[in-house]
């Protein structure tokens, strides 16, 4: 099984398809990888030579931000928009939409499960 940036790819998928397993790497990431450490999108990762790993390995360390180091940049980024209270850091202060999807139907991916809300009895 081969371990990259601290996650454990699995070992049936191609390895242009196992790279997305990688928090910041999607499939023309993936297979742009495998083009710079010259190796074969399409075989799979159990069939992967320790050269292999090492030079995706190295690729991905010298040209890309993936995992925690990702993670990271974009809690600060959400946070700055906070800190300066600008309308984007709002919404996502208060957990609605940010990019200006209606509310008054729909968002409930944003805003979780209904509330039911009584009214007073007399």
């Amino acid at each position: 099984m081969a371990r990259i940036v601290g996650v454990d790819l699995p070992k049936m998928k191609p390895i242009g398809i196992a790279l997305t397993y990688i928090y910041g790497i999607g499939q023309t990431s993936g297979r742009r990888i495998c083009q710079e450490a010259k190796v074969d999108p399409t075989i799979r990762t159990k069939d992967l030579t320790d050269e292999q790993v090492r030079d995706i390995r190295n690729v991905i360390q010298q040209g890309y931000k993936v995992e925690g180091s990702l993670k990271t940049e974009v809690n600060m980024n959400i946070k700055r928009l906070i800190d300066i209270n600008s309308y984007r850091g709002f919404r996502h202060k208060l957990g609605l939409p940010v990019r200006g999807q209606r509310t008054q139907t729909n968002a409930r991916t944003r805003k979780g499960r209904r509330r039911a809300v009584t009214g007073k009895r007399k």
